[in-house]
């Protein structure tokens, strides 16, 4: 079974502290820990692909009704509670798995090499029918 864990840009459950105000090391270590655990689902072959993806100031949000051009609205959007900030999407045998895998990487070090205890959602991934069928 496939699942993505969705990582968001929101406060966790031990900071929120957000991560452009780290220091340098602290967030080599972050990035450390997620290659790390990249490395260690792909030598299980449970790692299907994983991201970071730049900050919400960089997001735009993109309406259109399929006739006249679209509206496209720039970031920053300080209504909007939780961005995006990256994800896994992984191949397990169970939910179980991917709740251990989840539960993992919340843990990733935030400030100080503590754990950030990040929420990370956990959706299983759905697969339409093949065409022929």
């Amino acid at each position: 079974m496939k699942y993505m864990l969705i990582k968001t840009y929101s406060p966790t459950a031990y900071g929120d502290t957000p991560i452009g105000e780290w220091s340098a090391e602290d967030i080599q270590a972050h990035i450390d820990f997620q290659r790390a655990l990249g490395e260690e689902l792909t030598a299980a072959g449970e790692l299907v692909d994983a991201r970071g993806l730049a900050g919400p100031e960089q997001a735009h949000v993109v309406c259109s009704d399929g006739r006249s051009a679209p509206m496209v609205t720039d970031g920053p959007f300080p209504a909007t509670k939780e961005f995006l900030a990256g994800f896994y999407i992984i191949d397990v045998e169970s939910l179980d798995r991917a709740l251990e895998i989840a539960a993992q990487a919340s843990a990733a070090p935030g400030p100080g090499g503590k754990p950030l205890g990040e929420y990370i959602e956990v959706r299983a991934i759905m697969s339409a029918p093949a065409a022929d069928q």
